[in-house]
């Protein structure tokens, strides 16, 4: 299934109550739960801010499938993308007082599986959820 959302902040709720309904169908657990519901909206957030610059013109491109393994969300955007790999790590000591760069980091730490496309403007996270 795929939906859209204007690129505002606001409409990240939209994510979270899809995420809620996706959870109350499959009824997994609160963990993987917790993982989906911060991974997917920290991916939503980037592409509303970096992606499509909150432009509400532009849309963040939301697909999910959901089969009795796992769940994937795909999010895209329709900014230019970016190098995933030129990101700076959030842990180093000298990027730690940072503000930005922990919401790839958190993707990365919760889902099971993170692939971004050549452009750089979507990303794929998989959860395992049995």
């Amino acid at each position: 299934m795929k939906i859209e959302i204007p690129s505002q902040i606001e409409n990240i709720t939209e994510i979270e109550k899809l995420i809620d309904s996706i959870s109350d169908k499959v009824n997994i657990s609160s963990d993987i739960y917790a993982n989906i519901l911060v991974g997917v909206t920290e991916a939503v957030k980037n592409s509303i801010i970096h992606g499509n610059d909150l432009d509400p013109q532009k849309n963040v491109y939301i697909e999910y499938a959901v089969n009795e393994k796992y769940i994937t969300f795909s999010i895209g955007d329709m900014g230019t993308g970016f190098d995933y790999y030129s990101i700076p790590d959030p842990t180093l000591p000298e990027n730690i007082e940072k503000e930005t760069g922990r919401g790839l980091f958190l993707m990365n730490c919760l889902a099971d599986e993170v692939i971004y496309n050549d452009a750089g403007n979507e990303v794929s996270l998989k959860f395992y959820i049995n």
